[in-house]
């Protein structure tokens, strides 16, 4: 490894750089949405909802439109996701105490974000109502009334509600399995090619001594890279972590040793790098991505995916980091995904050790 700077740093800086990328880059909070208004009533009333939305943080308001076209042109530049079009009788029926209808016309080709942004609009929409109707009544003399659901909401474990906290444990489990398997699968596989696996044979080392001296430095990498990236989470990103430290270590010792088995197998199989790394990324990094629960939750995906998903170990680190990171929890809570990766890994170095051949085939 030592003669072998880029591995070396492939093991060290890649994992920093997608950490810090993907740190700052992957966000899931939707703030300052773009927003046109065609306010056609043009009243103090008017004026007043517009500037809930302009007010409020999860709103930028870029323009004002005088018709359609305007507001067609805004959504299709990406100027606006969202556009309010507010009535030319809206002050009149506000007055009177009516309905006023108010039109938002969203940008549908990013659903994710127009159906939090209608959320939003609908939260405000509905704050500027209620007070309506309170000033309505306690002018006519009236006591407003009590509402029959008092529902007080209190958010556990990330109360800010901010989704670098979700993000990066879980960023954490993706890298190192990424990672992890990606560097052992050259091992073998570079030996084969440069012609040096012969010279190893010729060695008294038995099978498993090769695999395990093999493993050991990655190993060494592994633990340094989680320590680089707890320290970056909590002094870069501010990153709570309510839970041991010490359990964090033992459960990522764990799934290191399983994710650092695989990239093993894979080599042992492939004989080829460049084989070797392909089949490394379509068995670690598209499951670590897609399948984990890191971006996309489990629960929503068809039932046939979500069964295929409880052989990825990515989503049982990502599991246990979360609930270490944002929740505090101990063994007693994981123990299920901490035995799941002991069998894992055990499987997978048994396998490895016994598709290792010492001699030429």
């Amino acid at each position: 490894m030592v003669r072998d700077p880029r591995s070396l740093g492939l093991g060290i800086a890649i994992p920093l750089l997608l950490l810090f990328l993907f740190g700052y880059a992957l966000t899931l909070d939707v703030d300052r949405v773009p927003l046109v208004v065609w306010d056609q009533s043009q009243t103090a009333a008017s004026r007043e909802f517009v500037s809930r939305f302009a007010g409020s943080r999860y709103f930028s308001l870029e323009s004002n439109a005088d018709n359609y076209r305007d507001i067609e042109r805004a959504i299709d530049r990406r100027e606006a996701l969202i556009a309010l079009i507010v009535p030319a009788d809206f002050a009149r029926r506000i007055g009177a105490g009516e309905r006023a209808s108010v039109q938002a016309l969203l940008d549908g080709s990013d659903s994710n974000t127009a159906t939090i942004a209608l959320g939003y609009a609908e939260a405000v929409a509905g704050g500027y109502s209620r007070e309506v109707t309170l000033r309505q009544v306690r002018r006519q003399g009236g006591a407003p009334a009590a509402p029959l659901v008092d529902v007080r909401p209190r958010v556990w474990f990330n109360s800010d509600m901010a989704s670098k906290n979700y993000i990066f444990p879980g960023l954490i489990a993706v890298i190192m399995m990424v990672i992890s398997a990606l560097l052992t699968s050259l091992t073998i596989a570079r030996e084969w090619e440069t012609g040096t696996m012969e010279q190893l044979i010729a060695t008294p080392l038995t099978g498993p001594e090769l695999i395990l001296g093999k493993l050991l430095p990655y190993f060494a990498i592994g633990l340094l890279d989680l320590i680089l990236a707890v320290l970056v989470g909590t002094f870069m990103f501010a990153i709570p972590l309510h839970g041991s430290l010490l359990l964090l270590f033992g459960m990522s010792v764990i799934f290191l040793a399983g994710a650092l088995s695989l990239g093993m197998l894979i080599s042992i199989t492939a004989k080829s790098q460049l084989l070797a790394s392909q089949l490394a990324l379509v068995a670690t990094m598209l499951p670590a991505f897609l399948l984990s629960g890191f971006i996309f939750p489990i629960d929503n995906m068809p039932l046939p995916i979500q069964a295929i998903t409880h052989i990825i170990t990515a989503r049982y680190l990502v599991v246990i980091l979360r609930g270490i990171y944002l929740k505090g929890v101990g063994l007693d809570i994981l123990a299920g995904e901490a035995l799941f990766l002991a069998v894992f890994g055990t499987v997978v170095i048994t396998v490895a050790i016994r598709k290792f051949r010492k001699k030429i085939i």
